[in-house]
């Protein structure tokens, strides 16, 4: 794919994320999850009928894709990418004008730990990175990282596996985190950390909702295993 796009191209796309009930989907999204149309229809705050078409649209601007199972169709987020860009948007509009109202339960609870796709955002991504970066497992830049020698001993004791010749997908890059405004691991490292915090029960999911809780194991094993204390 050619790194030049055109300002028609860049419209369109960004036309199309911004209309509310699209995005309202696009975000519902970011979990990492596939939806059905009756479930996007309920976040999107919109008809069945308006919902069908703002997929259609969706899915030929490659921002989402489909999958049929059985009776049903689902959703999700192209690639991660697609999550990339609607994660930079949220940090970017992070910085607009206030709407003047309270920070409600299901905000902080987004702000305290929520998945950005397949990874790990909020306080608890930052201080994963952090803490990786402070133990001189990982080495980060403005967008990628590198892991040292001492980090794959870590990461591989904790039960994650980096040597997968199949997944072709970049090991580590970041990726700005709208609540923190600052990076977050994300790549094929993010990735394998946070289904390893779902398969070690230290999260579980808040229903409707990509916030995640952290759960009393979570909570130990946060903190012997990476020092980490989220309030």
């Amino acid at each position: 794919m050619s790194p030049m796009v055109s300002g028609i191209t860049l419209a369109e796309i960004a036309a199309l994320m911004g209309d509310v009930a699209r995005a309202n989907i696009l975000s519902s999204l970011m979990d990492g999850r596939a939806l059905t149309a009756s479930e996007l229809a309920w976040h999107s705050g919109v008809s069945a009928q308006t919902t069908s078409g703002h997929l259609a649209k969706l899915t030929e601007a490659n921002l989402i894709a489909m999958a049929k199972q059985g009776r049903h169709r689902y959703y999700r987020l192209a690639s991660p990418e697609v999550a990339q860009a609607i994660e930079a948007m949220m940090a970017l509009a992070s910085f607009g004008p206030k709407r003047h109202r309270p920070v409600g339960p299901k905000d902080e609870a987004l702000r305290k730990a929520r998945t950005c796709y397949d990874h790990l955002a909020g306080r608890l991504g930052i201080a994963v990175a952090d803490a990786l970066t402070s133990q001189d497992h990982l080495v980060l830049s403005e967008s990628a990282g590198a892991l040292t020698e001492k980090g794959r001993r870590f990461l591989c004791s904790f039960g994650i596996d980096l040597d997968d010749e199949k997944n072709k997908r970049v090991l580590c890059k970041t990726c700005l985190d709208w609540s923190e405004r600052r990076p977050h691991l994300a790549g094929r490292l993010g990735a394998a950390l946070c289904t390893r915090m779902f398969d070690l029960a230290w999260v579980e999911r808040i229903k409707d909702s990509r916030a995640l809780a952290i759960t009393a194991a979570g909570r130990k094993g946060l903190k012997s295993t990476f020092g980490i204390e989220i309030d």
